[in-house]
């Protein structure tokens, strides 16, 4: 029942994920932090299974910053998403394969443009301009295709995050009250509010 969103806009990529951690007919806690900061200029969002997903977020984590600690350099956007592609694919192969799907969003300094990624539980990635997992992108992909520019500013961003979320409200079953922003710019990724 997890809901992840994300956009890129002009020198920005915005991402959001729901709070709600709920096991079948029960919410068991509705503040729950489901992304990770990779390194300065990249975050994830994760969901699936409850243990997978933390398990795998934190390995990812922690190896991007391994990688930067040992060479002095931090991890593009794109090579962070081929990395975590990778270990994902790899333990589909696995006897423990990870039950977790993933947005994955930065701004690559050295480029300077946003990047955005889809990554499912089956090791597939897709470099979108707006992408959602889970029960949200039934609702929400048609609204970003509709609305989204490829120029948007960060206002223009949050109101069609802000449309999205307003779309589950309205249509979803499941009630999902909160949702946590991350904004991924130049200066690095900062916690935001619609």
């Amino acid at each position: 029942m997890e809901c992840l969103f994300g956009i890129t806009g002009k020198d920005f990529t915005l991402l959001a994920a729901d709070t709600v951690s709920a096991r079948s007919i029960v919410v068991m806690k509705g503040s729950e932090d489901k992304s990770r900061e990779l390194n300065s200029h990249t975050a994830m969002l994760y969901s699936g299974e409850p243990g997978d997903t933390v398990n795998f977020a934190e390995y990812i984590q922690r190896n991007i910053k391994l990688y930067g600690i040992r060479n002095g350099i931090e991890l593009s956007p794109t090579a962070t998403a081929n990395f975590t592609r990778r270990e994902l694919a790899d333990s589909l192969r696995s006897r423990h394969p990870y039950s977790v799907n993933l947005i994955l969003g930065g701004y690559d300094v050295k480029k300077e443009k946003p990047e955005l990624f889809w990554i499912d539980y089956l090791g597939a990635m897709a470099n979108l301009p707006f992408c959602a997992q889970g029960y949200g992108a039934y609702f929400c992909t048609s609204l970003m295709d509709r609305y989204y520019k490829k120029d948007m500013d960060v206002e223009e961003a949050k109101k069609l995050m802000a449309m999205c979320i307003q779309e589950l409200k309205t249509r979803f079953i499941v009630n999902m009250p909160n949702f946590k922003l991350k904004l991924i710019d130049k200066d690095g990724v900062h916690d935001t509010e619609l």
